[in-house]
């Protein structure tokens, strides 16, 4: 997919100048140091789209059961790549259980878009600093991953992911979802502040994507703020073809892969579509593993017996 790029301006210079004079003599060195890469790095960065719409039913084979999100998605480039318009994609809740793909459809809509990605887990001890940083006074304080795409990153719109929304700490001193009030609303996050630096940034044309199990702990501000899809797990006809696509990808990613045939047998094509989509990986890199320490160049389905996901198989292994 060929792209176009324009630069776009996320922060003003001379407000970091004027920030970096200003500070006292107690100042930490490392917001010291943010200032100076800031100042040096300037304050435009890439605003990156695809040239054309991509391939619909292609990405509808790719990931079967994202079909609403990515039309949405696909509608969106349409209307800006004949123009200097940048692609404006609404925030979006993908909902849907563990293990569907939801981290992995993120990554693609960013390679879609030929822009970069940031994953904010907001399961983890840190979440009520890690979208917006946390002060330069506190001790260990650090750029939030907002600041850390936009300003510290190539683009003007990555794509940033709020993994497992709903594990937000809503009873924490500081609310990890407090930052997203002001991020999710196209006009107000054109002046968003991170704790840390304190410089104002655009992020206006970052594209967020939220996953969750559930959406009853999210707040009712932040879900109106988003665009809500219920993600089904794909059918056996759907984890066929993305293992299919996995074994490819990863016989292409490797120097070994090209001993391998480009597509497994029918066998192990079934075995595999009987695991989630987060499992798919994990088994194929042991089998083929197995089938090299076995002297082969091609996949059984002994191979993946061999893993530690066999628990999951529901039918017996082909010796």
């Amino acid at each position: 997919m060929i792209a176009v790029a324009a630069y776009k301006s996320v922060y003003e210079v001379d407000v970091v100048e004027r920030k970096l004079k200003g500070l006292p003599p107690e100042a930490s060195e490392p917001l010291r140091h943010t200032y100076a890469r800031m100042i040096e790095a300037g304050g435009e960065r890439l605003a990156i789209k695809p040239a054309a719409p991509p391939d619909q039913e292609a990405l509808a084979a790719e990931l079967p059961n994202f079909t609403e999100p990515l039309e949405d998605i696909v509608r969106a480039v349409a209307l800006a790549a004949d123009s200097r318009d940048p692609v404006e994609i609404t925030p979006m809740l993908l909902l849907g259980a563990p293990g569907i793909g939801k981290t992995h459809f993120a990554r693609r809509v960013a390679e879609l878009l030929g822009t970069s990605w940031a994953l904010a887990p907001m399961n983890a001890l840190t979440a009520g600093w890690i979208l917006s940083g946390s002060s330069s006074q506190w001790k260990g304080a650090r750029p939030g991953k907002v600041f850390e795409a936009v300003v510290q990153g190539e683009f003007a719109n990555p794509v940033i992911v709020v993994d497992e929304i709903d594990k937000a700490a809503s009873g924490a001193q500081f609310d990890p979802l407090g930052a997203l009030y002001t991020l999710l609303e196209h006009d107000t996050a054109r002046h968003f502040t991170d704790e840390f630096a304190e410089v104002p940034i655009d992020c206006s044309a970052v594209v967020w994507v939220a996953t969750a199990n559930d959406a009853a702990g999210i707040p009712d501000p932040i879900l109106n703020r988003l665009n809500v899809y219920d993600i089904a797990p794909p059918d056996a006809t759907g984890r066929r073809a993305i293992a299919l696509r996995l074994y490819g990808d990863i016989r292409r990613n490797h120097a070994w892969g090209s001993e391998f045939p480009e597509s497994p047998d029918d066998n192990c094509l079934d075995l595999m579509a009987q695991l989630q989509p987060r499992d798919m990986r994990r088994a194929l890199m042991g089998a083929f593993g197995a089938a090299k320490l076995d002297g082969r160049h091609e996949l059984r389905t002994k191979d993946f017996a061999r893993t530690p996901l066999k628990r999951q198989f529901k039918i017996g292994f082909v010796q």
